[in-house]
């Protein structure tokens, strides 16, 4: 058993130039994201978060990423005054959402903004872990979909809503997920695959073996270390493709 875990070096590793929570407002609703600047930026990645809501592991994931040279903004898809405790609260904050693709998508659109208006540098990568893959994958469908060099999700939702589909050009998005997953299923990957596919889409679908839903949460007991290690050496090589040139 190695004695680091992803989490334990990324804590060693340099602070960021700047990390900050960042207060905004959406029509005069209050929603907190989080910032955080790389030293010498070489892009931006928007981080959207899952059903727990803006937390300390988006804030983690953004450090990261801000060590390792890109701006990164966790935004907020709930507002300050949206309960998360009970797993009813989640439910009733991503169903609100998946109900209200208009909101989610004004949602994202502040997000984008409030990404963009802090950094210095606005060549973007989108992010997104469980309910945040599916919103990823919303913005990408969008027409805010050429603001972002490219879309990656953490097991992330998969489903294309009725009324919505893939025109074929949209930036490359990658998928990691699972093959323990029973949220996020080998069925649903493969029916997206089938759609990437019939759109002509480029897209890079990996799957870890016995991974389940949330495998890259740290101190979950659904955390697995190695398929988080090797999901994140293929999004940070991802980052470098589309990112880095």
């Amino acid at each position: 058993m190695r004695a680091f875990t992803l989490a334990t070096v990324a804590a060693l590793a340099a602070a960021p130039a700047t990390a900050a929570d960042v207060a905004y407002e959406i029509d005069g609703e209050g929603f907190t994201g989080y910032y955080a600047e790389a030293s010498d930026p070489k892009g931006l990645v928007l981080i959207i978060h899952d059903w727990d809501g803006m937390t300390d592991y988006e804030r983690q994931r953004a450090d990261m990423l801000a060590e390792m040279g890109y701006n990164a903004f966790a935004l907020d898809m709930f507002g300050d005054d949206t309960p998360t405790e009970t797993m009813d609260h989640r439910m009733a904050a991503t169903g609100a959402l998946y109900q209200d693709r208009a909101r989610m998508r004004m949602l994202i659109e502040a997000g984008v903004a409030q990404a963009t208006g802090l950094s210095s540098v606005e060549n973007m990568v989108v992010q997104g872990y469980c309910f945040g893959g599916a919103v990823a994958l919303e913005m990408a469908r969008s027409d805010m979909a050429d603001k972002a060099a490219g879309y990656a999700t953490f097991h992330g939702g998969l489903g294309t809503p009725d009324g919505q589909m893939w025109d074929g050009d949209e930036p490359p998005v990658l998928i990691l997920d699972g093959g323990a997953d029973t949220s996020i299923t080998m069925s649903d990957v493969a029916t997206f695959a089938e759609e990437m596919e019939a759109s002509g889409n480029t897209y890079t679908i990996k799957v870890y073996s016995n991974a389940p839903h949330a495998f890259t949460v740290f101190g979950s007991n659904r955390y697995q270390e190695r398929a988080d290690t090797e999901s994140w050496k293929a999004y940070t090589d991802f980052l470098g493709e589309v990112l880095d040139g």
